[in-house]
């Protein structure tokens, strides 16, 4: 799955970056959406706008229009290379779909928005954008009234993204029966098997090729990484290999 797209070595949720990873030949792509202050959902991870644009300021402070006129270039990693780069409204990134009945995307609704908005605005705006597109996409999030609420209005596939890997949190994830769940490689303890259920499990944070074969021996049916060329030619060279 690629994390925010081909994010090693294009902008992190942009356009190019998720173009490259399907390029790759990625099926599972995840990105973050936040709202804009009238209430459009627009591609980004942070609502603070410096680290990815270099613009002070939050989402919440421009309209969608304004956002997605903003350069998201990330100067910081690459320098001028990516000049014109720029934030995706939600609608935008979709079009990645055209074409591609095989892909699915796992949009991570921020728990910054739901703040700010309040979740049933949040979970409601971006289930109307992802409509057309809806069997194709599933709705994930630290936080869990937002996708209780996702699956409620939407009785669709939904991801809780684990902020713990605890016993309290297991009760948690047996009580809600997600389709999917998302968790650090580095919250999990060491060599134990992944908590069995009617879940897919997907752990991020993932760039080598010898943890991706551990997790997977563990439980793991999804590994998570912004290295997509690098691991995916490792998974292609082993299965070579084999």
């Amino acid at each position: 799955m690629a994390h925010r797209g081909n994010a090693a070595e294009f902008p992190e949720n942009t356009l190019p970056a998720f173009s490259s990873a399907l390029d790759l030949g990625v099926r599972f792509v995840e990105f973050d959406v936040q709202l804009s202050k009238d209430g459009v959902p627009v591609v980004i991870h942070d609502h603070l706008l410096a680290r990815t644009t270099g613009l002070p300021g939050s989402v919440f402070d421009h309209e969608a229009a304004e956002l997605s006129r903003m350069e998201a270039a990330e100067t910081q990693r690459f320098g001028e290379r990516y000049r014109g780069v720029r934030i995706p409204l939600l609608r935008d990134a979709l079009t990645v779909l055209k074409g591609h009945p095989e892909i699915t995307l796992f949009v991570e609704l921020k728990r910054a928005s739901l703040r700010q908005f309040g979740h049933d605005h949040v979970v409601s705006q971006v289930l109307e954008v992802i409509k057309p597109w809806r069997t194709q996409c599933v709705l994930i999030s630290f936080d869990l009234v937002a996708i209780h609420k996702a699956r409620a209005l939407a009785e669709s596939p939904i991801g809780w993204v684990l902020g713990e890997y605890d016993e309290h949190t297991r009760l948690k994830c047996e009580a809600l029966q997600p389709q999917f769940l998302f968790c650090d490689h580095s919250k999990l303890p060491t060599a134990a098997r992944l908590w069995q259920g009617p879940w897919r499990w997907c752990i991020y944070e993932v760039a080598s090729l010898p943890l991706a074969l551990e997790l997977a021996a563990r439980g793991a049916d999804y590994v998570e990484t912004m290295a997509v060329r690098e691991l995916s030619a490792a998974l292609r060279d082993l299965s070579a290999g084999q």
